[in-house]
């Protein structure tokens, strides 16, 4: 099959195949308050199929088709809904090899995503692979830690979005990790990295300020726990007042639920990842009170991207 008709028969049309069948619970609505529902993944690595039957682990589990009927299952079921991913969408399968990232872009963008960030492994192409692949993206990738002004890449990226949903204003930012003896020199050019604490709390205060954000959730690459005093989620949620929501990537981390870590001036803030490869689809479901600008969590869950 040739490389115009393997992307014609892949297409999303056929995701319908994958989960039809599947009951999801249906989550009570509050007349007084408004619903979120935030849907996230991280560390897809080029999985467009479901791991092989016979695989040593994860077998039948994940492939896009399966996670794009489930996202359309629960839009159906919820009017306000985010979807987003924390980055290393490439490289892991001969898919990111033979395309470089086009298919993983067209059919992110086929289910709607509302917004991404980069992971490491997004360089793996370099800048010029990057740059080349961005038209196929049909959602941004938000990034407020990589200057990439002396890059040809300049311009290409926002630190943030605000999306209104539900009557609320919800600011979306993103933290990359470190780069220095991560990704080669060659990949980066002149890109900088930029201290993510300070960053991040450059971003809440512009949400939370000129913005008027009602929540502020952080798409981080930093990874979820490290022993030694490398910055990670849990550190940042620590450090960082004003950031209601992290979702993480790089370290594959399967969490049952979210953590709660309490930081600075009380403020209260989940950590979540959902491990890698788009085996799960992790889901948080917020209400919002309008009337005292209250929001809570109603319930989270870990939804296995499986047949079963």
């Amino acid at each position: 099959m040739n490389r115009r008709d393997f992307l014609k028969h892949t297409s999303l049309g056929a995701a319908s195949l994958g989960l039809m069948g599947l009951s999801l619970p249906a989550v009570g609505r509050d007349t007084k308050n408004a619903r979120l529902t935030i849907l996230h993944t991280n560390d897809m690595h080029s999985r467009i199929e479901p791991f092989p039957e016979g695989s040593a682990q994860w077998a039948g589990m994940g492939g896009m088709a399966r996670r794009a009927s489930l996202i359309e299952q629960i839009r159906k079921q919820e009017p306000n809904v985010l979807l987003l991913d924390s980055g290393d969408i490439w490289q892991g399968t001969p898919y990111f090899n033979f395309f470089n990232g086009e298919l993983e872009y067209k059919l992110m963008s086929q289910m709607a995503y509302d917004a991404a960030t980069l992971g490491n492994h997004d360089f793996d192409n370099g800048l010029e692979g990057l740059k080349k692949q961005l038209p196929n993206a049909g959602f941004p990738f938000l990034i407020a830690n990589y200057d990439f002004s002396q890059t040809i890449l300049a311009g290409q990226f926002k630190p943030y979005k605000v999306f209104e949903k539900a009557g609320m204003r919800i600011g979306v930012f993103g933290i990359g990790i470190e780069m220095q003896g991560l990704i080669s020199d060659r990949n980066i050019g002149g890109t900088k990295y930029l201290d993510p604490v300070a960053t991040s709390q450059t971003m809440v205060a512009q949400l939370r300020g000129a913005e008027r954000c009602d929540m502020v959730i952080c798409l981080s690459h930093l990874g979820y726990k490290y022993e030694s005093a490398k910055i990670d989620d849990l550190k940042l949620a620590a450090r960082v007042s004003g950031i209601d929501l992290i979702l993480g990537g790089h370290t594959h981390t399967f969490l049952d639920k979210p953590d709660v870590i309490d930081g600075p001036n009380g403020h209260r803030t989940l950590v979540n990842q959902v491990g890698w490869s788009g085996i799960n689809l992790g889901r948080i479901d917020y209400s919002f009170e309008h009337g005292a600008k209250r929001l809570a969590v109603a319930s989270s869950a870990v939804v296995p991207v499986t047949t079963a």
